[in-house]
């Protein structure tokens, strides 16, 4: 991919008036999108874009140009474009590009790109057909798939030259019923690094079906009653309460800067002892892995929380650079066009020892979360406020009626700190994660979990 140049040379001259790293990032990417709405199908598109970024480092800031002109000339004109951020010492050293290989493989059964665009224009109409069924109160359904098969080449000063090739396909149902005044959305994604045969294991149908109840079910549903009360977290609710809660604040640049609050406090304990959080992007077919990250560092797995104590931070090169430590393989960007930053990948809690059904039992009133929405939280002191999708209440140990308009308002660092129940099951949630404007595909999971006490917002 970058074999056509002299990349040698082309790093030289973005350092030529002084600088302490350049590395320069290819990329390749095909995707394909598939939109229905109202039954029928709104939008095709697909294409290919190519382009190159170049980085330099200097005194711990970053100068950053981009092209889409790939071409000796092109490229030459970025180096130099990039090079007028610096000025310093020449950077002399010889640069010999080693090729590094990937210590992970992920096999793709069925290339999206070997499939004919009708039979993914069909796969999306059988979804649509059977969430429209379900019940005459469906009144919007919206499916989308989408698929993206990207190569990225990377090579920097230090001598390292690596390729990855990255296929990945999400495919979301989203359906919205009303009965009265009442409106309720059911919404259900699945995805990964993975082919085509994703659907082998879930069928559109299948996960069609599971939005539409969702819905249904949350317009029956009542209002909760509000206060302070314990909350069992289901496994089925992904992990984005711990994405949120944690996973950001553990992102290096956030916590260099003071805008975490877990900034300074690596060795303190930051959660209950029952308490492990690791990022993990080695994981086979999660929508967050990858062989190498987007600044050419081996894919890994990182312990972050360790039994309740706070092990280290997600690191791309730069903030590496700051801390003296080495990058965690988190540096992420969206394309070619964005410079990257420390990212989480797939980030989870591990599965304790307990039975869900005990952890349940061991309840007698409170909240079940079996799947979460959206949410927002403050970074720098934790805060969060998390929509809940789909809640039971529980009643006597048991799960009971199903309610709806539910909010859980609370602190991050608090909430780990007082989980007393730790399921031995475990499930994944996917999703795109925003910051600073770039997008990235993740993944977050957990096992159950119990919060004795969290704020529910509901009738008082």
């Amino acid at each position: 991919m970058l074999g056509h140049f002299d990349i040698p040379k082309l790093l030289k001259t973005s350092l030529k008036n002084g600088g302490d790293f350049a590395d320069i990032f290819y990329e390749y990417v095909q995707p394909t999108s598939i939109v229905c709405e109202d039954g029928k199908i709104e939008k095709i598109t697909s294409g290919i874009d190519v382009g190159v970024g170049l980085r330099i480092i200097y005194q711990n800031k970053t100068a950053y140009a981009y092209t889409n002109q790939i071409t000796d000339e092109g490229l030459f004109e970025l180096a130099d474009a990039v090079s007028c951020a610096c000025q310093g010492k020449v950077f002399e050293r010889d640069i010999s590009l080693m090729v590094k290989s990937p210590e992970i493989k992920h096999s793709i059964k069925r290339l999206p790109q070997e499939v004919n665009i009708d039979d993914k224009v069909a796969l999306v109409k059988r979804a649509d057909d059977v969430a429209r069924s379900r019940d005459e109160r469906i009144k919007q359904v919206k499916v989308v798939y989408v698929d993206s098969v990207r190569r990225i080449a990377v090579a920097n000063t230090v001598g390292e030259l690596v390729e990855d090739h990255r296929t990945g396909i999400m495919f979301t149902v989203q359906v919205v019923a009303t009965h009265n005044d009442v409106i309720q959305t059911g919404y259900e994604p699945i995805g990964g690094f993975i082919g085509f045969e994703l659907f082998e294991e879930h069928p559109p149908e299948k996960v069609a079906e599971i939005a539409s109840t969702r819905a249904i079910k949350m317009l029956q549903a009542r209002r909760p009653p509000g206060g302070i009360m314990p909350v069992v977290l289901s496994s089925e609710a992904g992990g984005t309460m711990i994405h949120e809660a944690i996973g950001h604040g553990l992102e290096a640049d956030l916590a260099q800067m003071g805008l975490s609050v877990y900034t300074g406090r690596i060795g303190d304990e930051v959660a209950s002892p029952l308490v492990n959080v690791v990022d993990d992007a080695t994981l086979a077919h999660k929508r967050g892995s990858y062989a190498f990250d987007d600044e050419g560092v081996r894919a890994q797995r990182t312990i972050l929380v360790e039994q309740g104590v706070l092990k280290g931070y997600l690191y791309d090169r730069l903030t590496a650079m700051k801390d003296h430590t080495l990058s965690t393989g988190n540096g992420r960007r969206e394309s070619y066009q964005c410079r990257p930053l420390p990212r989480m990948s797939n980030t989870f809690i591990l599965p304790g020892k307990m039975c869900p059904k005990e952890i349940v039992r061991s309840t007698s009133r409170g909240l079940f979360v079996k799947k979460m929405g959206g949410g927002q939280v403050n970074t720098i002191n934790g805060d969060f406020v998390f929509e809940v999708s789909e809640g039971y209440l529980i009643e006597n140990g048991k799960i009971g009626e199903a309610v709806r308009g539910v909010t859980l308002t609370g602190n991050g660092p608090a909430l780990l700190e007082k989980i007393d129940m730790v399921g031995n099951d475990f499930g994944f949630g996917i999703g795109t994660c925003g910051k600073d404007g770039q997008g990235v595909p993740v993944s977050d999971a957990q096992p159950t979990l119990r919060i004795p006490e969290i704020i529910v917002g509901g009738e008082v």
